[in-house]
């Protein structure tokens, strides 16, 4: 029967462009994924499937998978550039800790371990690391597939995975350098100054990256912004991401991570919405022909010939890495669910340690029978991940329940207050009390269930999604105030709001000053610090019950309120002054909270210049 199908296949691409393997591809996506997904299976699961049922092993539709897994592999590289789009530089920052501490502690503790497995398992020392490092090197694609799809990518669990990937993805360049030292060879010299000229390359390919995305993309979009062509719009945005990639490749560096690196840099531009619009398409329909490959290429004559040896390798890598991952979170505190999870999603191996392995390979540290033999057990690896996942939907987790919980649907208020905590219930009451029509949505059931008790109708839906905005009525609502319980989220939904309803006038809780400077920059147009009002009316009974006058009492506070008005404005505006101003504040505020202030007008030092505060 395959061979019938494959004269078929023969006869109708003779002669012309080769339709036939394009339309399988296609076909067998659109057939198998709907299905596994129908069934619980996951879309990448059915991707896999469909991938292994049209390839060499299978009907023979495609005999070079190969081929196809380099060319699927830019779906890995645009699903890192949007990823490096929703990264923005402050907030990879706030991740450094996770990146370098729990990414480094996880990469080390599971590389030692699997490398002693595999020297265990009867390979050489050299050949074990191999494996074992190249198999720590999680499946990015895979585990942000199934994040995205389960609605985790923002959640506390899944920025940590999230992060660990990130330093997993980094890691492949010193490993790669590693190989290059332990591969046989001559020419010492020579294989030194190769090795610099690496370095090298590899820095000045990263700053060509950085530089260009600072000083270059923003005036280039906003030129071609300007000239209103869609079409250029899309291609430019293919242009930076896979421009990245090759800038970065030719550094000896990974592509993925030079789409990532362009992301983040692209993160704070006005067109990061657009740019997430124009690469969505292709990154989906790439990231799943990637899946397709991999499935493609499982080898099932290696398989079959080691079976029992592929079969070992499989289970003692898989289970020694879930049992390092687990134990590692647990110490870290992460509670006994999330760790499981954690693990479960984690244990497989990745794309990279395909490049890994075929580096390994040519420089003949690894034969080509062990290479197709550690290529075979990443793929199963691969494959079994999204059945792991389902066995965790029959471990007891606590979650949210919906019991009188009603979804956000085409709501129609004058005002939108998004996050009904104690802020929010506070801030709704006197819009409530005037008449107005407000519309409230917040993703906490437990607040939405113990609203309705007093009469508040609350609906269920999260705020930074732009598809729960249109259905809590954004586009229609006057106003929409801003009063989740999250940084982040906070900033995330005003950038939104800001960039698809311009006319909606936004109001926004701030936690600080830094996170109200970040509001205004992102184009808030009021914000409010949680506890500032409230402080000072705390301050003023306290200077009344210390006997000063009402009319003094409220000139004081008239006055702090001020020089906090205006020094906040020029913290806005950027700046020298907007610095000294920011130190001042500072110094004022530790003196105050030390008691070493005793009056609003008493002067502070600050850079030998003599300031009234």
């Amino acid at each position: 029967m395959a061979g019938e199908v494959t004269q078929a296949v023969e006869a109708a691409a003779h002669g012309g462009v080769d339709l036939v393997q394009v339309v399988a591809l296609l076909a067998a996506g659109v057939i198998a994924v709907p299905i596994f997904r129908r069934l619980g299976l996951g879309s990448v699961l059915g991707y896999l499937a469909a991938g292994l049922a049209i390839g060499p092993f299978g009907l023979g539709i495609v005999h070079e998978p190969t081929a196809v897994l380099h060319a699927a592999e830019l779906g890995v590289v645009l699903f890192l550039f949007i990823v490096g789009l929703e990264m923005e530089p402050t907030r990879l920052w706030a991740l450094r800790k996770q990146i370098f501490g729990l990414g480094v502690l996880q990469v080390g503790l599971c590389g030692a371990l699997l490398t002693l497995t595999g020297i265990l398992l009867g390979f050489p020392p050299a050949v074990a690391f191999v494996a074992g490092m190249g198999f720590v090197l999680t499946s990015t694609a895979i585990v942000m597939q199934l994040l995205s799809e389960r609605g985790e990518m923002q959640s506390p669990n899944g920025q940590k995975i999230v992060s660990i990937l990130l330093l997993e993805d980094l890691a492949i360049v010193p490993l790669l350098a590693v190989v290059a030292l332990l591969s046989p060879g001559d020419g010492v010299e020579a294989d030194i100054w190769s090795r610099w000229l690496s370095i090298g390359l590899a820095a000045v390919s990263v700053v060509a990256v950085v530089f260009a995305g600072r000083y270059v993309l923003n005036p280039v979009f906003k030129l071609l912004a300007d000239s209103r062509a869609r079409e250029v719009m899309t291609a430019a945005a293919l242009l930076v991401v896979l421009g990245a990639a090759l800038v970065m490749e030719l550094g000896g560096l990974s592509m993925a991570m030079g789409a990532f690196l362009a992301g983040v840099l692209l993160s704070t531009s006005t067109f990061k919405h657009q740019l997430e619009a124009d690469v969505e398409p292709f990154r989906g329909l790439l990231l799943g022909l990637f899946f397709l490959a991999v499935g493609m290429s499982l080898d099932l004559n290696v398989v079959a010939a080691n079976w029992q040896m592929v079969a070992l390798t499989v289970a003692a890598y898989m289970l020694v890495k879930g049992v390092a991952i687990y134990f590692l979170a647990r110490v870290l505190g992460t509670s006994n669910p999330l760790s499981i999870e954690r693990a479960v999603l984690m244990a497989q191996g990745g794309e990279f340690a395909f490049v890994l392995y075929t580096t390994a390979t040519a420089g003949g540290l690894l034969s080509a029978e062990l290479n197709a033999l550690f290529t075979a057990t990443v793929i199963i690896s691969m494959v079994l991940t999204p059945f792991s996942m389902m066995a965790l939907k029959f471990l007891p987790r606590p979650q949210q329940s919906f019991d009188g919980v009603e979804q956000v649907h085409d709501l129609h208020g004058d005002v939108l207050v998004i996050g009904f905590g104690r802020f929010g219930q506070i801030a709704s009451q006197p819009l409530i009390a005037k008449g107005h029509k407000v519309s409230i949505i917040d993703n906490n059931t437990d607040m939405i269930r113990a609203a309705g008790q007093f009469g508040m109708k609350v609906y269920y839906g999260d705020g930074t999604r732009l598809d729960i905005l249109h259905a809590a009525g954004a586009e229609r609502a006057a106003m929409i105030l801003v009063c989740v319980n999250s940084k982040d989220a906070a900033n995330r939904i005003v950038e939104l709001v800001k960039s698809e309803f311009p006319l909606a006038k936004v109001h926004a809780r701030a936690f600080d000053r830094g996170h109200a400077i970040q509001l205004v920059k992102l184009g808030a147009d009021f914000q409010m610090r949680e506890m500032f009002e409230s402080a000072l009316v705390f301050g003023a009974q306290t200077l009344r019950e210390l006997g000063s006058e009402e009319d003094e009492i409220a000139d004081i506070i008239d006055g702090v309120r001020e020089r906090d008005r205006q020094r906040f404005a020029a913290q806005t505006v950027g700046g020298i002054q907007a610095g000294r101003d920011l130190l001042l504040s500072n110094a004022e505020d530790q003196a105050r909270e030390s008691g070493t202030v005793s009056g609003p007008s008493e002067p502070i030092i600050l850079d030998g210049e003599k300031t009234k505060a």
